[in-house]
């Protein structure tokens, strides 16, 4: 597909359009409700599906495909993310009515970094097709390593900041509490950081880390840094009503790591049977549309699965009282 620089420059003052109309709506600091979590959710989706509907028309199928099957995966993965901001949010001690803010602003710059990774990644990849089988198969490692993560079952996850997190924080001191949504204090006549500005970076910087799949994978189903970039773009805006409207169901989501294990396996042999193709070597190529409906499936049967596992399991739980009370006398502990 291609694209101008005149329908970049558009798309990219559409999107800090929406980011500064998302931030006017949010400029006061309030516990979300599920209401308007779910309402905003719903606007972020039909904004996705109308921009999806406008590629079909003015691009043609396979932009569109493209786009809605990256959209799908990156939302999906994105919500493996929540897991970890919940971490973050606990560790911290975020007040409730400024998590909003925090997760507007460190949404805001993981999309910045992972704009970067896109460009970096499109550069890579047009002057060195071979990087597609490195790709392929750090999808496969990446999902044989979370299945394995799944099946141990870690109850007692914590989240541990990173160097570079830790680094900022020595180098530049951070207050002892929250100070609002101040970012910036002045504190024994020293400028120093406070709590919100933390838990900004440290949202933002982690999400690196969950780019570090979810990039490849999104180039495995389309080598258009625009889609790329664009289906990057709608998955991340609407995470943070996202988080408050299923924080209280993550736990439910008890076979997603599996559902994601599948789809990203899936995809590093799909970019692996590209470059085989692109090598020369006659193999089968998967089609946007057997993407698309792989990875819907598997969505729609892990999220099945895993409601009827803890349906079973809080059933369990109820008949046993001394399950309960185990459970009781942990938390106390």
């Amino acid at each position: 597909m291609e694209v101008s620089m005149t329908l970049w420059v558009l798309t990219i003052v559409g999107l800090a359009a929406l980011i500064a109309v998302d931030f006017f709506i949010g400029r006061k600091p309030h516990d979300v409700s599920i209401k308007e979590a779910g309402i905003w959710t719903g606007v972020w989706i039909a904004l996705a599906c109308v921009f999806g509907l406008g590629l079909l028309v003015f691009g043609g199928g396979r932009p569109a495909g493209e786009f809605f099957a990256g959209f799908i995966t990156e939302k999906s993965l994105s919500v493996d993310n929540l897991f970890v901001f919940v971490l973050i949010m606990a560790k911290f001690a975020v007040p409730s009515q400024y998590q909003q803010r925090v997760l507007l602003i460190g949404v805001l710059i993981a999309l910045v970094l992972r704009a970067i990774f896109i460009a970096a990644g499109a550069a890579i990849l047009a002057s060195f097709s071979w990087v597609f089988y490195l790709f392929g198969a750090f999808l496969i490692w990446t999902a044989w390593k979370l299945i394995q993560e799944a099946r141990a079952d870690e109850q007692d996850e914590e989240y541990e900041e990173n160097k570079l997190l830790k680094a900022v924080e020595r180098r530049f001191g951070v207050a002892d509490r929250y100070h609002g949504t101040k970012l910036w204090i002045q504190q024994n006549g020293k400028r120093v950081m406070t709590p919100m500005l933390v838990v900004m970076l440290a949202i933002g910087t982690t999400d690196v880390l969950f780019a570090l799949d979810s990039i490849p994978a999104i180039f495995g189903l389309t080598q258009d840094p625009y889609i790329v970039f664009t289906a990057n773009a709608f998955a991340l805006m609407g995470l943070r009503q996202l988080y408050f409207l299923i924080g209280g169901l993550l736990k439910k989501l008890v076979h997603l790591s599996y559902g994601l294990s599948i789809i990203l396996g899936f995809i590093g042999v799909k970019l692996v049977l590209h470059a085989l193709h692109e090598s020369g070597v006659h193999v089968p190529e998967i089609s946007i549309p057997v993407s698309l409906g792989v990875i819907c499936a598997v969505l729609v049967v892990t999220t099945i699965t895993s409601l009827r596992a803890s349906r079973k399991q809080a059933a369990a739980e109820a008949e046993d009282p001394r399950a309960d009370g185990a459970e009781k006398d942990s938390v106390g502990a």
